[in-house]
Formats: C-alpha cells, structure tokens, sequence
C-alpha cells in the first residue's frame, strides 16, 4: 500500500505518468468496439424486460417441492406465454410471467394450484396491467432525458461547452455498454435496473468533474507559455488523479461485487441481480470512461480552437529547436527555465518547487531599529 501512495505522488507531481492523450485512438478504438458488441446483443438478444414494464403478473407459493423446471412447464402450460420461476429461500416459488390479461389470473391461479399441488388460497398474486407498465417505462425514459439535459446545462455553466459534451459522451458511453450486457447475459430489467443506472451515472460524473476541475485549473493562462500544450496539461491531469479514481472505483466494486457474485450468484438471491450488474458494469464502465474517453475528448475539441493550434505549433516548434540544440524541454523536465515559464502559465502542473530566498530590505543588517 505505501508503494501505491507513493506511486500516487509521483503521479501527482508529475515526476512520472503515462500518455493517456497521446495514445486516444486506440482508447477510441477499444470503446467503440465493445459499443458496436453492446448495440449488437440489443439487436439480436434485445432486453428482458420485467413485468413492471411490459404488464402481466407474478404469483408467490408456499413451500413446495415442485422443481424450478416443471413449474416453469406448468405456468407456461397454464398462460400460453413464457414464465420465469425462481426458488425462493423458504423452499417457495416466484413464478413471474409477462403480457398476460389481467382479468385472466384467477383461471391461471386456480390451475397452478393444481398443477402445484398446493392450495389455491396460499398462492398469493401480483398483477400489473400492460397501460400501467407503459408509463413506468415512459417515466423512466423521461427521467433519464432530464437527467442528461441537467448534466450538460451544469458542466457548460461550471467548466464550457466542450467538456459538458465530452461528459455527455461518455454518459452515453457507459449507459450503451451496462445496457448491452444486460442484453447478452439476459438478466431482467426492472425499476431496481433504472436506479441502478442512474446511480452509476452519478459515479462516472464524479470521476469526470475530478479530472476536468484539476484540468480548467491547469490551463489558466496556458497560451502565455510555449512548453506544454493542452494535451499534456490534460494528460497531466489525468495522471494527478489516476490512483485516487481507481481508489474510490475500486472501493464502490467490492460491496457491489459482493451483492452480485454472492448475493446473485451463491445464495441465489435472483432479485438481486437487477441492480447489482448494472451498478458493477456502470461502474467500471464510468471508471474508464473518465480516464481514457471523456479527458482526451476534451483535448480533441480545445485543440480545434484557433488559439490552441497556434499554441501547439509554438510548442512543437521550441522543441525542434531545443532537439537540435541538445536542451532538454520535452514534457516533464524539470529545469529551471522550463519552470519559470510554467509559472506564468498553470503553476498546479508541475510540483512542488523551493521558495525564493528573503528579499526584506533588512537582509544582511542585525536586527534592531533603524537609525
């Protein structure tokens, strides 16, 4: 663990890090590749939506000793559609199944009973009408179009527009990839799943706003300088807040892999499973995105800009002319100059630096009163 703090401190100094901007295509590469997979299971898989969103019901038994299996042949013999059945932990069933009348329970209820063989009476069922599921899916849809209108109005107004549409991007990113798996694994989607969502968005925006505060910080004034461009300013934000990103990531995954794995997947706790994947996949996800999509965005959209571009020719230019002279002026010298010219610039780049010496009128004399 001391060796990760003081990995971390290097990084935030700046004495070390890793090319997260330089090496973007492949990072966009990496991304679009595992959206095109997730975009495909929606196509051929599509979502199992659970009866919250399509209508239909869900009947509770006592204690049986009716397998999962020829329950599941019993409920689709007795409805005419597909039912899902899971063994609950006192030796009941959840027998759930989708699209069917309301109005026709009680003829299924009282032929599960027989089928079950157990009484009537014990079974008990929840109905949700198809009109009912509709709005809970419009609602969530509706939520969730507001929540990213609010996100790109606040990042414009906090940072600019070019970060609020990297965020954005990536909140697209990791909702495209959670949804995706949730198609090719087949879990259920249910109003757990959408608070899952959300709340993984929340933790992809927190990791984002780290990263692009250490980065509006880091380039005030950076066109008064010609050693850094905006892209190893952003790099350098990258790598001040890697561990600490990884840290909180790594922090909010244990419990929930703990809820999934063996909540889900040991105890057979099915219900569970709702929310634990989308919140494991979301927040692994956002982790990535934060790091390796949203800040090298940023970085393509700023260099863009008139000002920017010239910035970047000086800097190149300095450079080849410190190549051809032999000094040393790359990103990530430490020479005295080379840091006088950042203080002009953005003095959070680099690290810490000596304070110049005392320049009081009384250096040199005793102390006393002045005659």
């Amino acid at each position: 663990m001391s060796k990760l703090g003081t990995l971390g401190a290097r990084l935030h100094r700046g004495e070390i890090g890793y090319d997260f901007v330089g090496k973007r295509k492949i990072w966009y590469g990496i991304s679009i590749l595992i959206t095109i997979t997730a975009i495909l299971g929606l196509t051929v898989r599509g979502l199992n939506m659970g009866i919250e969103f399509q209508g239909g019901a869900v009947f509770t038994t006592d204690k049986t000793s009716i397998s999962v299996s020829q329950a599941e042949t019993f409920a689709e013999e007795a409805s005419g559609h597909d039912a899902v059945v899971q063994k609950l932990g006192n030796g009941g069933l959840r027998i759930q199944i989708a699209g069917i009348d309301t109005d026709k329970s009680d003829a299924i209820k009282t032929k599960l009973a027989t089928d079950l063989k157990v009484d009537s009476e014990k079974i008990n069922a929840d109905l949700v009408g198809p009109s009912w599921g509709d709005q809970i899916a419009n609602k969530a849809w509706e939520g969730l179009a507001i929540f990213m209108v609010l996100v790109v109005i606040y990042l414009a107004i906090a940072f600019e527009w070019r970060m609020a549409i990297a965020a954005l991007v990536a909140l697209i990113h990791d909702i495209t990839i959670t949804v995706g798996i949730y198609a090719l694994v087949g879990f259920e989607v249910t109003p757990g799943t959408v608070i899952g969502l959300l709340t993984i968005l929340g933790y992809s925006l927190y990791d984002t706003v780290v990263v692009f505060d250490s980065l509006k910080e880091q380039t005030k004034g950076i066109t008064k300088q010609t050693r850094w461009t905006y892209s190893d300013v952003a790099d350098r934000s990258i790598n001040s807040t890697l561990v600490r990103s990884i840290n909180t990531t790594v922090v909010a995954l244990l419990p929930v892999a703990g809820l999934l794995f063996i909540g889900g997947g040991v105890l057979g706790a099915g219900m569970l499973n709702d929310i634990s994947l989308s919140l494991f996949v979301g927040l692994a996800a956002g982790a990535y995105s934060s790091i390796f999509i949203a800040t090298p965005l940023v970085a393509d959209l700023k260099e863009r800009e008139p000002e920017m571009k010239a910035l970047r020719k000086r800097v190149l230019a300095k450079r080849a002319q410190a190549a051809a002279t032999g000094e040393s002026l790359e990103p990530g010298a430490t020479d005295s100059s080379y840091e006088d010219d950042l203080d002009d610039a953005a003095p959070a780049v680099v690290g810490p630096r000596s304070q110049p010496a005392s320049r009081s009128r009384g250096r040199g004399r005793p102390s006393g009163k002045r005659r």
